[in-house]
């Protein structure tokens, strides 16, 4: 098999990013646009700009360094001997100060001379204006036809698939071409021992767009950092630099925020990377869930549409401007419900946030989308009636996997063959039972007697229907066979299959059971044996499938590879079931997988041992940075701050298998 000539997706894992959701430059390290596919400055949905060289006296200046320490803002220092002396001794510097806003971009060239004599230092600005959707970037076409330049003096501006571009270079002189090409051209005079500057703007706006940015403050607290581990406290802190960039608001709502899924690719809503981003941050307060709450019931499913995978009480997976290809033969609508646990995950947080301070108004507002979600999970997620929940793509061009793993090869065999839908997860009946018990707790306290039945008795049909999932779950799920679970014992199956058959592979998927009430204790025993074994814990992170599978692969993106979020919900899980000591060490894991990402951890990473050299190295198209993603450290800090209380230190790690 050869792809050479097949459209690939570019690589992101070198590339410097400098972003404000929803706008977004990406470049190489030395700060030029135009060597990698990935390369270019993004607004929403559309890449606006793709090119971008710099010249000074002729000649491209030799890069030094590069500081990203801010999410929106990057320094690039260089030098420019083709105007200096013949001395050793660098005399004149160039610093290029980038920085990146809510449908903005400036870049700020500025010169420094040593020199005792003026230095004239030419200027040369190649630019290339683009119209190709990220979609397309992604699955690696063709850039689009260039878009019309009308240029007036030292303004251009263009439309590029919706998004109006404007740029402006004051004191430049400014020619076009018909290819999309802007040339920018001056003469800095710089004097002795002193410096010169010259820059430009672009402004990006979207009258059409589904999302904007969130100016103001952050809609959470932050967490008190001191005292802990370093790396650790660097993560943490890089990550809230992160977070911040990746907030988003509906139109029409401003005042509503929710966390952007991530960077390029996903600068959107979606309903499960959101509401898990919420339900990372709530022990930093709950303004963020209850946004997040809110914008999701405004799109809750009210219908039945089988193009959309819309059924009443559904809430949403994606939200974009215009249909999204994502691959040969899946496009997916503008606003899209494939996917079979955000449902359960909303009410989920509904009763968090309020158990975490939510106020009881905001939750009674609440309380019919609450019910329509339920109401969901026990009709339509439940399509074939037997108790558990299922998905199935019935349109033909939906995605194939619906839930977090939803790649194509995602959900599969111990041998490595394909499961066949309708698929029911593993964890999607957690989160399902779970949703159902705090469901039944709010709609008990704050549920007013209707046609349906009083507050009290809904309230306990609820409770009956978890519990006979919950029954469910452990009568079909469990895999008992020796030859099959060998020494650390039975073990919940991914999924049942079409035929209600246990898909035997050992996955990631375990992690998200823990914490829910779904397993007694010693299944939850089993399930933290499981995590802490070398076969799913990679030193750096769980792995999404265990090594003794035909199908895994360390670079894998969902079969093998280890997912930052992924781990935190297991570390959550971990924590809230009292195995504090197994948290602690995957949060050593995640550390380390941190400092070897400079702090900003990645969407995923390979999945390889932590001893073999080079580990662990990037999943080289991995998002960055990625909303839960990011949140991950703050649950990696909450669940040191239980251990903390719970005087757990790090000999009582002993148990869990070393990774030193």
């Amino acid at each position: 098999m050869t792809i050479a000539n097949a459209p690939r997706q570019p690589l992101l894992h070198d590339a410097l990013v400098a972003l404000r959701a929803p706008t977004q430059l990406w470049s190489a390290q030395d700060g030029s646009l135009g060597s990698r596919p990935i390369h270019g400055l993004a607004h929403g949905d559309v890449r606006v700009l793709r090119g971008l060289g710099l010249r000074v006296g002729g000649e491209v200046p030799e890069h030094l360094r590069t500081d990203a320490g801010a999410a929106d803002r990057v320094v690039v220092l260089s030098l420019v001997r083709r105007l200096d002396d013949a001395t050793p001794d660098p005399g004149i510097r160039l610093s290029v100060d980038r920085r990146v806003g809510i449908g903005t971009w400036s870049e700020r060239l500025e010169i420094t001379n040593r020199h005792d004599t003026a230095v004239a230092a030419p200027i040369e600005v190649t630019l290339t204006a683009d119209a190709t959707p990220i979609d397309a970037v992604k699955q690696g076409l063709a850039p689009a036809a260039p878009p019309w330049l009308a240029r007036q003096g030292d303004v251009v501006a263009w439309t590029a698939d919706g998004i109006d571009a404007r740029l402006t270079a004051a004191g430049w002189d400014v020619t076009t071409g018909d290819d999309g090409l802007i040339r920018l051209t001056r003469t800095l005079d710089v004097p002795p021992r002193g410096r010169a500057e010259a820059g430009w703007t672009v402004e990006l706006s979207d009258p059409d767009g589904a999302v904007r940015g969130a100016p103001g403050p952050v809609p959470w607290g932050i967490p008190d950092l001191g005292g802990l581990e370093p790396t650790l406290r660097r993560w943490a802190q890089a990550a809230l630099t992160d977070l911040d960039a990746l907030r988003l608001t509906v139109a029409g709502h401003p005042d509503d925020q929710f966390l952007a899924a991530g960077a390029p690719w996903f600068f959107t809503l979606f309903g499960r990377d959101s509401l898990w981003a919420a339900r990372m941050m709530l022990p930093n307060g709950v303004r963020l869930a209850g946004d997040t709450l809110r914008v999701l019931a405004r799109l809750q499913g009210r219908t039945s549409d089988v193009d959309r995978a819309e059924e009443p009480g559904k809430i949403m997976h994606e939200l974009r401007r215009g249909k999204l290809s994502v691959e040969s033969g899946v496009t997916l609508p503008p606003l899209y419900y494939g996917t079979v646990d955000a449902t359960p995950l909303w009410a989920c947080l509904l009763h968090e946030a309020w158990r975490a301070g939510l106020d009881e108004a905001e939750v009674r507002a609440l309380l019919p989308s609450l019910e329509a979600a339920l109401g969901w999970m026990r009709d339509d997620g439940d399509a074939d009636g037997d108790g558990l929940l299922e998905y199935i793509d019935r349109s033909g061009h939906g995605l194939a996997n619906q839930g977090w793993k939803d790649s194509g090869d995602s959900i599969q065999w111990r041998d490595g063959t394909l499961a066949e839908g309708p698929i029911a997860l593993c964890e999607v009946q957690a989160y399902a039972y779970q949703a159902a018990i705090g469901g039944a707790e709010l709609i008990e306290r704050f549920g007013a007697d209707d046609a349906g039945g009083s507050a009290a008795e809904r309230a306990q049909g609820w409770r009956a229907w978890a519990a006979a999932l919950r029954r469910r779950f452990h009568e079909e799920f469990w895999i008992t066979d020796p030859e099959v679970t060998g020494p650390l014992g039975p073990y919940p199956a991914v999924a049942l299959d079409a035929r209600k058959r246990r898909v035997d592979t050992v996955t990631s998927n375990l992690g998200h059971l823990l914490g829910t009430g779904l397993l007694d204790e010693e299944q939850a025993r089993l399930v933290a044996a499981r995590l802490s074994s070398p076969e799913l814990d990679a030193g750096t992170g769980l792995r999404t499938m265990s090594t003794d599978a035909a199908g895994f692969w360390p670079l894998s993106y969902h079969g093998g590879s280890v997912w930052a979020h992924d781990t935190a919900i297991a570390v959550r899980g971990l924590s809230a079931e009292g195995y504090h000591a197994e948290a602690l060490a995957l949060v050593s894991g995640l550390c380390r997988a941190a400092e070897a990402f400079g702090y900003r951890m990645p969407e995923l990473h390979a999945g390889d041992d932590v001893a073999q050299p080079g580990s662990p190295s990037p999943y080289p198209a991995a998002c960055r940075p990625q909303a839960w993603s990011a949140t991950a450290a703050l649950v990696a800090v909450a669940a040191v701050r239980d251990a903390e209380q719970r005087d757990v230190r790090s000999a009582d790690r002993a148990r869990v298998p070393s990774r030193a």
